[in-house]
């Protein structure tokens, strides 16, 4: 029974050592792909107004719960960049995976919603290196390459893991803080996920944005 228990306890360890291990070869593989550069307007961490130059997205639309939304559009946009496209190229990763519902809201407040039928836009920002012009055509049909235009967001970075509870709960928070601040938004929440799924969760970089309109904060 002793031995059976040491057994169990190195076992333990070393799994517990793989895991931080990958958590801390993530942050490596993260710091090698290129994030998005943007202007931080006004902060108040954990929240942040920035303004985004103008992005170049690849974005398809999948219908399902979030987690399976993001996972399944994931796999779609990884096999255009990964080389299913007209001219075969790789293409590189960057960060965040941004996921986005499509529905429709008021001028004044966001609001979540989930369920098994909702419809989500995942995108992938493209390298900065790529104009619509010289970026390679998706084989994919399903899968569009969108300039979205320069715009202001206001954020929320917090780690975990990207549940349901820990997103409603940042989400909650943010409300607030555009609430109290009469701040007018533009559209639904967009979840961002910098990190691979093996990243440990006090590693891991989340963030909620919301796009405004620029003039309706305080500096």
């Amino acid at each position: 029974m002793r031995k059976r228990n040491l057994y169990i306890i190195s076992l333990i360890a070393i799994v517990v050592s793989i895991a931080v291990i990958l958590g801390l070869f993530s942050g490596t593989i993260m710091s090698q792909v290129e994030s998005l550069h943007y202007q931080v307007k006004k902060s108040a961490p954990p929240i942040e107004i920035r303004e985004y130059p103008g992005l170049l997205v690849a974005q398809t639309e999948v219908t399902g719960e979030r987690e399976l939304a993001i996972n399944q559009g994931f796999r779609i946009i990884a096999d255009f960049i990964f080389g299913n496209n007209v001219a075969k190229q790789n293409i590189a990763m960057t960060a965040p995976v941004i996921q986005q519902s499509n529905e429709k809201i008021a001028m004044t407040a966001p609001v979540l919603q989930q369920g098994d039928k909702e419809q989500w836009k995942v995108k992938f920002v493209m390298p900065s290196q790529y104009t619509k012009q010289t970026l390679p055509v998706p084989v994919n049909k399903n899968i569009q390459i969108i300039e979205q235009p320069v715009a202001t967001f206001i954020a929320i970075t917090f780690s975990g893991f990207s549940t349901k509870t820990n997103l409603e709960k940042n989400l909650k928070r943010l409300q607030k803080y555009i609430a109290e601040h009469q701040i007018q938004v533009k559209g639904s929440p967009i979840y961002a996920f910098y990190n691979p799924p093996w990243t440990l969760p006090f590693m891991r970089r989340n963030e909620i944005w919301i796009e405004i309109e620029p003039l309706s904060y305080s500096k």
